[in-house]
Formats: structure tokens, C-alpha cells, sequence
């Protein structure tokens, strides 16, 4: 089978699962569905959780908050998940894992860089269409391989750690709120916007957010 040719069997296989994933929202499981999507998505599904999130949200206009908190939640969940896949488990999950997604010199640049910017890494991909569970596998799998001895001693992989966790926590909840806030306010209107402009919208956000900071810096 040519290159092409599994390009295009992945782009195929991608489609049904995005349809699968969006079927859920009109059954009585739809926020099981949507746990169990934004867990699997942090450390190795292809379909974000937005998708069902935006669903859900025009469902149920009221419970838009809920449903961001419920995808939040399982997010930095799957988050931890992916990190322990790149700590402890990279041979066996994490290598097949960015090898099926092409990522591997993406996770390769991440690598040599990721200690020094782990938190701002973080915080973008979890804001961002950049995929999550790349950079949440890095993140152990940076953390397994620092010290003299292998590890990190514990002082260090504890801050380490803590710093992933509030990276992540603010990023896919800033994400996740965001998205369940424009529905709720613009419902079916805002809808066709986000899912034909999600990418840059989530880029645009980012470079706001670290033009703020910046200007913090140098004002403040």
C-alpha cells in the first residue's frame, strides 16, 4: 500500500470515527460519551471532544456549563493518563502512539525543548488544535528521562509534575468554557463559525493571551 494510499485509509477511518463520536449526543449516554471522549482524547484518540461538547450545548443550552466542567475534567484526566503513557509506558504505547499520528519529529523538536518551556507547551496545546496527547506523552516521557539517574528525583518531578497539571487545568478548561460560553450566548448562529473557523479562532486566542502576558512583563 502506497503512502497515499494510507493517507488516505487514515482520513477515511478519522471521518467514521468523528461520526461515531458525534451519534452520541442524541442517547441517554451522551455525557458518559463525553467524559470518555475528552479522557481518550489527552493520550491517544484522533476526534477532540468539541465536536459532542458543541452538540451537547445546543441540546441543552442550560447545562452548556456543566458539559464544559464534565469535558474539562476528564481532559486533564486523560492529560495525566498520556503523561504516564510517555513516563512509564513509552515502548509499549507511547512510541506506536505519535508513530500512527506522523508525529514523531514534531515530538522529537518537543523533546530537546520541553523542560524549559513545559508550561507554556502545555498551555498551547491544550488551547489549541495542536494534539494534546503528543505533548502530554512528551511531558513523561521528559520527565523519565531527566537526572543523573534516569528519573527525577521526587522534589523535582513533583514540581515538574505540578506544573503540567496547572497548565493543563488552565488550558482546556480556558478551551473548553470558551466554546460552551459562545454557544450558550449565540446558539445555532455561532455554531457553523466555530466549526469552520475553530483553528484559527483557538490561534488567534493564544496569541492574545501571550501578548497579554507580555505586556504584563514589560508594563508591570
Amino acid at each position: 500500500m502506497s503512502i497515499e494510499q494510507q493517507a488516505v485509509k487514515k482520513k477515511n477511518i478519522v471521518r467514521r470515527l468523528y461520526d461515531w463520536v458525534l451519534h452520541w449526543a442524541d442517547t441517554k449516554y451522551s455525557t458518559a460519551a463525553l467524559a470518555l471522549n475528552a479522557f481518550a482524547e489527552s493520550s491517544f484518540f484522533p476526534i477532540p471532544p468539541d465536536v459532542l461538547l458543541i452538540a451537547l450545548d445546543l441540546g441543552k443550552p442550560k447545562k452548556s456549563f456543566y458539559f464544559a466542567f464534565i469535558c474539562s475534567l476528564f481532559s486533564v484526566i486523560g492529560g495525566v493518563a498520556g503523561y504516564y503513557i510517555g513516563y512509564a509506558l513509552w515502548d509499549v504505547v507511547g512510541k506506536p502512539i505519535i508513530d500512527f499520528y506522523n508525529m514523531a519529529p514534531m515530538f522529537e523538536k518537543l523533546f530537546s525543548t520541553f523542560a524549559k518551556y513545559s508550561f507554556w507547551a502545555v498551555l498551547i496545546a491544550a488551547i489549541t488544535p495542536i494534539p494534546y496527547k503528543v505533548f502530554t506523552i512528551t511531558a513523561g516521557m521528559v520527565a523519565a528521562s531527566a537526572g543523573p539517574s534516569g528519573k527525577m528525583i521526587v522534589g523535582d518531578h513533583t514540581a515538574y509534575f505540578f506544573t503540567f497539571m496547572t497548565a493543563s487545568v488552565i488550558g482546556r478548561s480556558l478551551r473548553f468554557f470558551t466554546v460552551s460560553l459562545l454557544i450558550y450566548l449565540f446558539g445555532e448562529k455561532i455554531k457553523s463559525f466555530i466549526d469552520r473557523y475553530f483553528n484559527w479562532l483557538s490561534l488567534l486566542f493564544v496569541i492574545v493571551l501571550a501578548g497579554g502576558f507580555v505586556l504584563i512583563k514589560y508594563v508591570f
